[in-house]
């Protein structure tokens, strides 16, 4: 049996009272609990999230659901990021760290 990883993706549950916190386990794995601003940040799988989502809105107590946009974002960052890019001389800075 081969260890596959899995895509998951963040989800933050804002609530209105932090007793309900535990009882989103059954939902996905909690990475964090803001005490001060009253959410948590959930782990899901990627092919779980639309359902997931649609299920945690409709709980009494969940008072607004967020879906991450980090998978959204490029992460590749080669010698040009959008319109900025390196001049030559910081490119032979980068080239003599390697």
């Amino acid at each position: 049996m081969a260890f596959e990883v899995r895509k998951r993706q963040g989800v933050f549950v804002y609530l209105y009272h932090l007793k309900q916190s535990k009882q989103l386990r059954k939902y996905g794995s909690i990475q964090y609990v803001s005490r001060k601003m009253k959410y948590v940040l959930l782990y899901l799988d990627r092919s779980q999230v639309e359902e997931t989502v649609a299920k945690l809105k409709q709980l009494r107590y969940v008072k607004e659901v967020l879906v991450s946009k980090r998978p959204e974002l490029p992460t590749n960052f080669d010698n040009s990021l959008g319109k900025f890019k390196l001049t030559e001389e910081d490119q032979e800075k980068f080239r003599d760290k390697e």
